[in-house]
């Protein structure tokens, strides 16, 4: 025979599941986020080279371990030489540098620029690569120079009085 559940352990059995209910329900675990969403919040930091004589720019791009993402420079921009090293062309080639860092989320730049060794100063796209990367919405965290300097070396070609015409 079946056994038969009384009306005492029917209210029982309610009276527990109101005290369940009634009871505050702990703090549901919320997943943890996946290293791909937190590295999308943060900033990316890269650092860019800028080197720039009278006759070229040429930008690098690399993240902080040095792998390089992006090279471009003014001679892949234009075909007339004497352009090459111009304010304008180097504003495109920032332009193609931001487009990269874009695709690779970077949003700032320690920026090391250097001239030529023995130049006294960066070429002319200097400055005007760094001014379109800050336009493009890119942070510049720092700007260093890194141009080289000749400490003696071999003997400049011309003689004691120097090259005569």
């Amino acid at each position: 025979m079946a056994e038969e559940i009384t009306k005492q352990e029917i209210e029982e059995a309610k009276e527990k599941l109101k005290k369940k209910a009634e009871e505050p329900k702990e703090k549901e675990e919320k997943p943890k986020k996946t290293e791909l969403e937190t590295k999308e919040k943060r900033d990316r930091i890269g650092i860019l080279h800028i080197y720039t004589t009278f006759n070229n720019t040429i930008i690098n791009l690399t993240d902080l371990a040095g792998n390089t993402i992006a090279k471009f420079s003014g001679g892949g921009s234009t075909k007339q030489s004497r352009l090459k090293a111009n304010p304008t062309i180097a504003m495109f080639v920032a332009q193609k540098i931001a487009e990269e860092a874009k695709d690779n989320n970077f949003t700032g730049f320690y920026v090391k620029i250097r001239a030529g060794t023995g130049q006294p100063n960066p070429g002319p796209g200097a400055h005007a690569a760094i001014k379109s990367l800050t336009r493009a919405g890119f942070k510049i965290l720092s700007i260093m120079d890194n141009t080289r300097i000749p400490r003696g070396g071999p003997k400049i070609k011309g003689g004691r009085r120097g090259r005569r015409v």
